[in-house]
């Protein structure tokens, strides 16, 4: 009995079994993938299988058992069965892998081989990037090509982030390697396309190294850098100094700095391609700053009456904050420290005085001294002296003119003693001839025209008064003498006046 239930479960499989026969299904195979060929068989009923195998037409036409080929380890598998399912699973496909392979299987009675084979087509997936080198802005499109003659669902890949839209506009940041994969085999890829996306000179920046305090006489490097695709050539960069021109080339160096090199600079740089309508584009403005200690140490007077004000002036980045002033009564003695601050006050001076005078001014770079500086000089001499002078000069002019008046007053009195002299002397000679000669009735008078200058003085005469007119002129005096011709006659009326005064005074 237990003999008579197996049989039956043995020859079961192939109850419902018409003929011998092996089936294969059409599928797409891709290089690099793992693939299970579906392929089923039948046999009539009654057999019992026994073994089964697959084949490939080798070169001579003859089939070579998989076992014998050349491959991997583990490269073909079969996955089917004895009951019909004759499926078999290749692993990492290669183009080596194409060919013709047939299923054969064996029965307790008989054997069959497949009249008819697997045509086994290696396909591989070709990604496309149209244009594979583009500028910023323009439309690129994404192919993958596949000879597949089932329909298969295509997905993009971007440095292997999904790529949603296999049409659109580049951007810089979607440069990359594309490569396309069949949907359910994302791990079954394309080989890699890059997209080269140019785009203008941006991110321009000017470095300057070394980057901190900048000292006369230090070596100073400007680099010029800009993010670009392609990359600036050393002729795309050009450096510029307060808007003007320096040099073409990434890279500037000044090795010998001096304070004219001060200033604001800029680079700018071109790759031949334009966004937004412009080709050249500039980097932030970088302000170098050359320090120095003070030089030009110059010392200048400020003169007072009796004084003088010291100023010490300098050039210097950052500007001097210490000023020193040091004297010396002579070439041959030691300086002495007489102060300090930018101005140093003397409050009293002498035309005498020999002091020379020297101003250290210092900032944080170093100290440096004026030449030394004599406190009188010709030029401050004569500014101090010229209100002295110029007082000196009145008094002098004044005292002159009191001596020429003083003068002119002794003369004008010299003058009018010789003038008494003469007019006495004429009236007696005139006394002597009248009383020959004149008429008795005779009246005599002298005038005497006015001058200025001594020699012209008008002579003495009795009846001269010496007192000035309110006009403040000089006097003119005008002398009448009455000689009477009976003397007895004048003798009896010597009691009565017998002189007349007339003052007379001219005017301008």
């Amino acid at each position: 009995m237990e003999t008579l239930i197996l049989i039956i479960l043995v020859i079961a499989p192939g109850v419902w079994s018409r003929d011998w026969q092996v089936i294969f299904y059409k599928q797409c195979v891709l290089r690099r993938s793992s693939v299970v060929i579906k392929c089923e068989y039948d046999y009539p009923m009654g057999h019992v299988v026994t073994r089964t195998g697959w084949s490939k037409v080798g070169p001579n036409e003859q089939l070579v058992p998989l076992s014998e080929l050349p491959s991997p380890t583990g490269h073909f598998k079969y996955v089917g069965n004895y009951r019909g399912d004759c499926s078999l699973q290749i692993n990492d496909v290669q183009q080596a892998d194409t060919g013709k392979y047939y299923f054969s299987f064996s029965t307790i009675m008989s054997s069959w081989t497949s009249k008819t084979f697997f045509d086994l087509h290696v396909q591989e997936l070709k990604s496309n990037v149209q244009p594979s080198t583009v500028a910023e802005g323009e439309s690129v499109r994404l192919t993958c090509h596949l000879n597949c003659s089932t329909a298969v669902h295509v997905v993009w890949f971007r440095d292997g982030q999904p790529v949603w839209n296999p049409v659109f506009q580049a951007k810089r940041e979607d440069a990359g390697k594309y490569y396309c994969a069949v949907w359910g085999w994302e791990r079954v890829r394309s080989d890699p396309v890059a997209l080269n996306v140019q785009y203008a000179p941006n991110k321009m920046t000017l470095s300057m190294s070394p980057s901190g305090d900048v000292v006369r006489g230090s070596s100073v490097t400007f680099t010029c850098h800009g993010d670009a695709n392609p990359p600036v050539t050393q002729s795309g960069y050009a450096l510029y100094k307060d808007g003007r021109l320096l040099q073409s080339g990434q890279n500037y160096t000044i090795s010998d700095i001096q304070p004219g090199h001060s200033g604001r600079y800029h680079c700018h740089a071109w790759n031949n391609i334009s966004w937004r309508g412009s080709d050249l584009f500039n980097s932030t403005d970088v302000h170098l700053d050359v320090q120095y200690r003070p030089e030009n140490v110059t010392i200048d007077r400020v003169t007072g009456s009796s004084s003088i004000n010291l100023t010490c002036s300098s050039t210097a980045n950052p500007a001097a904050d210490s000023y020193t002033w040091f004297m010396r009564s002579d070439p041959t003695s030691s300086m002495l420290d007489v102060g300090s601050g930018q101005t140093l006050f003397i409050p009293s001076v002498e035309a005498s005085d020999t002091e020379l005078y020297i101003c250290q001014a210092s900032n944080r770079w170093g100290a440096k001294n004026s030449s030394e500086t004599p406190l009188i000089s010709q030029q401050n001499y004569g500014n101090l002296s010229v209100s002295i002078i110029a007082g000196i000069g009145v008094l002098l002019f004044v005292a002159l003119l009191l001596a020429l008046l003083f003068w002119r007053k002794l003369m004008t009195r010299a003058g009018k003693k010789d003038s008494t002299s003469n007019t006495v002397s004429n009236l007696r000679s005139h006394k002597n001839n009248s009383s020959a000669n004149d008429d008795p009735n005779s009246l005599y008078v002298n005038h005497t025209l006015p001058s200025y200058q001594p020699a012209a003085e008008p002579p003495y005469s009795p009846l001269q008064n010496d007192a000035p007119t309110s006009h403040g002129k000089e006097m003119v005096y005008s002398g009448v003498t009455f000689i009477p011709r009976h003397p007895s006659q004048f003798k009896a009326e010597a009691n009565k006046d017998s002189v007349i005064y007339a003052t007379v005074a001219t005017s301008n």
